[in-house]
């Protein structure tokens, strides 16, 4: 955790330009985050993140230079793509990027909340789903909120600590 507050915590630029190389450098340690809570609910947002990440980079790697905002990738991948933009590219990524940071967001603050199922406290279920369908369940079709759901079910095996709360 102190890997993300060091990365993710400093303040906005006066001109609110987010460097794409240090953006990067610190949502790369988002990613094993998820390895902590010991859930497969969190898998393919993991993967998510991750592949995200690495789409971004990719484009950002080609001209350091040239993307050394987000803003700049943003503004030449809409002209580059036109009527296709934003749902392409590097912009696609970094749009789902966001929604991920934001699933991440709402769990943890759903945590420090003391949001919990009375019946078994140390439970994520509910910080998870919270998080779920405040972030991320409006962007996906049908199909995908059955996983989701499907993958809840291993969370009765699978707890963290909440604070103040024994088992």
């Amino acid at each position: 955790m102190a890997l993300l507050a060091e990365h993710l915590l400093k303040p906005l630029p006066a001109d609110k330009q987010i460097e794409t190389g240090p953006f990067l450098e610190a949502v790369s340690h988002l990613p094993p985050f998820f390895d902590c809570l010991g859930s497969p609910v969190f898998t393919p947002i993991k993967a998510d993140i991750s592949g995200n990440i690495t789409k971004i980079k990719a484009v950002y790697d080609t001209n350091p230079v040239k993307f050394r905002t987000l803003q700049n990738i943003l503004e030449v991948e809409k002209e580059m793509y036109g009527g296709e933009w934003p749902r392409v590219g590097a912009t696609l990524a970094l749009m789902w990027l966001k929604r991920g940071l934001r699933f991440i967001q709402v769990f943890l603050q759903s945590i420090c909340d003391g949001e919990r199922d009375e019946n078994h406290p140390n439970l994520i279920r509910v910080n998870a789903t919270k998080a779920y369908e405040m972030a991320l369940k409006k962007y996906h079709g049908w199909i995908v909120q059955k996983i989701f759901q499907a993958l809840q079910l291993p969370l009765s095996n699978d707890s963290i600590r909440m604070p103040g709360h024994e088992s």
